[in-house]
Protein backbone atom coordinates (compact mmCIF):
# COMPACT_ATOMS: atom_id res chain seq x y z
CA UNK A 1 0.00 0.00 0.00
CA UNK A 2 2.68 2.20 0.76
CA UNK A 3 4.12 1.43 -3.01
CA UNK A 4 1.23 2.65 -4.45
CA UNK A 5 0.55 5.71 -1.99
CA UNK A 6 4.51 6.81 -3.18
CA UNK A 7 4.14 6.40 -7.11
CA UNK A 8 1.12 8.58 -6.86
CA UNK A 9 2.73 11.48 -5.35
CA UNK A 10 5.36 10.64 -7.70
CA UNK A 11 3.16 11.30 -10.65
CA UNK A 12 1.70 13.94 -8.92
CA UNK A 13 4.56 15.85 -8.75
CA UNK A 14 6.22 15.29 -12.49
CA UNK A 15 2.70 16.22 -13.73
CA UNK A 16 3.23 19.67 -12.10
CA UNK A 17 6.78 19.98 -13.39
CA UNK A 18 5.78 18.85 -17.00
CA UNK A 19 3.32 21.99 -17.95
CA UNK A 20 6.42 24.49 -17.38
CA UNK A 21 8.31 23.05 -19.07
CA UNK A 22 6.28 22.40 -22.49
CA UNK A 23 5.41 26.61 -22.15
CA UNK A 24 9.37 27.17 -22.60
CA UNK A 25 9.54 24.50 -25.59
CA UNK A 26 6.65 26.49 -26.95
CA UNK A 27 8.24 30.09 -27.12
CA UNK A 28 10.68 29.47 -29.88
CA UNK A 29 11.56 32.85 -31.43
CA UNK A 30 9.77 33.00 -35.05
CA UNK A 31 12.99 32.56 -37.09
CA UNK A 32 14.07 29.38 -35.97
CA UNK A 33 9.45 28.18 -37.00
CA UNK A 34 9.98 29.53 -40.21
CA UNK A 35 12.71 27.85 -41.02
CA UNK A 36 11.63 24.76 -39.58
CA UNK A 37 8.42 24.74 -41.43
CA UNK A 38 9.67 25.36 -45.00
CA UNK A 39 12.86 23.76 -45.91
CA UNK A 40 14.57 26.38 -48.69
CA UNK A 41 17.82 23.84 -48.95
CA UNK A 42 16.94 21.75 -52.35
CA UNK A 43 18.76 18.66 -51.27
CA UNK A 44 16.41 18.53 -48.11
CA UNK A 45 13.23 18.49 -50.29
CA UNK A 46 11.85 14.79 -51.01
CA UNK A 47 12.17 14.43 -54.93
CA UNK A 48 9.87 12.02 -56.61
CA UNK A 49 11.27 9.63 -59.07
CA UNK A 50 9.56 9.06 -62.47
CA UNK A 51 10.07 5.63 -63.74
CA UNK A 52 9.82 5.13 -67.18
CA UNK A 53 8.74 1.37 -68.98
CA UNK A 54 9.96 0.79 -72.08
CA UNK A 55 7.41 -0.06 -74.81
CA UNK A 56 8.85 -2.20 -77.77
CA UNK A 57 6.80 -2.16 -80.55
CA UNK A 58 5.84 -5.84 -82.42
CA UNK A 59 6.97 -7.20 -85.07
CA UNK A 60 3.93 -8.24 -86.55
CA UNK A 61 0.52 -8.21 -85.08
CA UNK A 62 -0.97 -10.77 -83.80
CA UNK A 63 -5.03 -10.92 -82.23
CA UNK A 64 -5.64 -12.29 -79.17
CA UNK A 65 -8.68 -14.34 -80.08
CA UNK A 66 -9.01 -17.68 -81.14
CA UNK A 67 -8.55 -19.31 -83.48
CA UNK A 68 -5.37 -17.25 -85.34
CA UNK A 69 -6.33 -17.55 -88.60
CA UNK A 70 -8.39 -15.91 -90.86
CA UNK A 71 -11.56 -17.66 -91.86
CA UNK A 72 -11.85 -15.47 -95.16
CA UNK A 73 -13.82 -12.84 -96.65
CA UNK A 74 -17.59 -14.44 -96.76
CA UNK A 75 -17.31 -15.74 -93.81
CA UNK A 76 -19.69 -16.15 -91.15
CA UNK A 77 -19.74 -17.45 -87.43
CA UNK A 78 -21.84 -19.89 -86.70
CA UNK A 79 -23.10 -20.44 -82.73
CA UNK A 80 -25.02 -22.38 -81.00
CA UNK A 81 -25.88 -21.64 -77.27
CA UNK A 82 -27.59 -23.91 -74.45
CA UNK A 83 -28.15 -24.55 -70.99
CA UNK A 84 -26.26 -27.30 -69.28
CA UNK A 85 -26.31 -29.10 -66.08
CA UNK A 86 -22.64 -28.56 -63.87
CA UNK A 87 -21.95 -30.85 -60.84
CA UNK A 88 -20.51 -28.62 -57.83
CA UNK A 89 -20.26 -28.88 -54.45
CA UNK A 90 -22.41 -26.55 -53.76
CA UNK A 91 -25.42 -28.59 -55.85
CA UNK A 92 -26.39 -28.62 -59.56
CA UNK A 93 -26.06 -25.00 -61.04
CA UNK A 94 -27.50 -24.81 -64.48
CA UNK A 95 -25.05 -22.13 -66.53
CA UNK A 96 -25.28 -21.23 -70.40
CA UNK A 97 -22.88 -22.44 -72.74
CA UNK A 98 -21.96 -21.71 -76.14
CA UNK A 99 -20.47 -23.48 -79.23
CA UNK A 100 -19.70 -21.40 -82.22
CA UNK A 101 -17.15 -22.39 -85.49
CA UNK A 102 -16.87 -20.57 -89.28
CA UNK A 103 -18.40 -21.57 -92.07
CA UNK A 104 -18.70 -20.15 -95.54
CA UNK A 105 -21.39 -17.58 -96.32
Amino acid sequence: MMRIGTAALLAAFVGLLLPGAAAQAQTAPSGIRAAQAAPTDISARQRRVIRRVPVYPREQWEPDVYPRYNPGPNAVRDCTATYVQEYRPSGIVITPRMNCYWRRG
